[in-house]
């Protein structure tokens, strides 16, 4: 049976090219221009994915996951044009399983979508504490130890290091990466992957020349192996 995904967005063009992309991907599409209608819309056709803008007419998004996270667990995954940090941690606090930034490619929110359901249907979300080798990673603190000693990060280290732990053993792209720890112009800024990754590698593993879980993936992107 093919999966349903319930859009929620009051911009009809969006919502109308992605109920035609995602239909033609073999999803169900249920679309919602509220959040007072996406609330209603998630007891009633139970979809296996909620696709939510923050930005509605009557409800602001977090409003409606905070409500939504009170009596159901469907993935959620956050469609914004919000690109600021502080955004992005409020909504994974309240309970979202991805949040993607406007303009996106397609492909990508595809991918993204069927990720969380696959989680969704293998009931093994993100934990809040994370353990990878000797690290032990909290999301909720914002905070990483190694070997019991907590390590001290930038707020950009952290960011990085927390995109590739929500995605723990999966291959980050490279442009998601700085586009969602740098900002969608930084995209083609591959060096600061470079430099960053680096950074992570000195303070997080025992021989940073050989890595052995801040791995790369020559010209794709990044893997937190666990």
């Amino acid at each position: 049976m093919s999966p349903s995904v319930l859009i929620v967005d009051d911009e009809p063009a969006l919502v109308r090219a992605l109920s035609i992309n995602l239909r033609a991907a073999g999803w169900q599409v249920h679309t919602a221009g509220d959040g007072t209608g996406a609330l209603q819309a998630v007891a009633e056709v139970r979809p296996d994915v909620v696709l939510l803008d923050l930005g509605l007419p009557d409800l602001d998004g977090t409003t409606v996951l905070a409500s939504l996270r009170e009596w159901s667990a469907v993935p959620v995954v956050v469609l914004s044009a919000r690109q600021g940090g502080e955004d992005k941690v409020e909504a994974l606090d309240l309970g979202a399983d991805d949040y993607v930034t406007k303009p996106f490619a397609i492909g990508e929110l595809l991918a993204r979508l069927r990720a969380a359901v696959r989680r969704a249907e293998g009931g093994t979300p993100t934990p809040a504490v994370l353990e990878v080798g000797p690290l032990v990673i909290d999301m909720g603190r914002k905070k990483v130890a190694k070997h019991g000693v907590d390590v001290r990060l930038s707020p950009t280290e952290w960011a990085f290091l927390e995109l590739l732990a929500r995605n723990v053993g999966m291959l980050v792209p490279r442009q998601q990466i700085l586009r969602e720890v740098w900002g969608p112009t930084y995209e083609r800024e591959g060096h600061y992957l470079r430099v960053y990754i680096a950074q992570l590698r000195r303070k997080l593993e025992d021989d940073p020349a050989h890595p052995r879980y801040l791995l790369t993936s020559s010209g794709l992107g990044y893997i937190l192996e666990p």
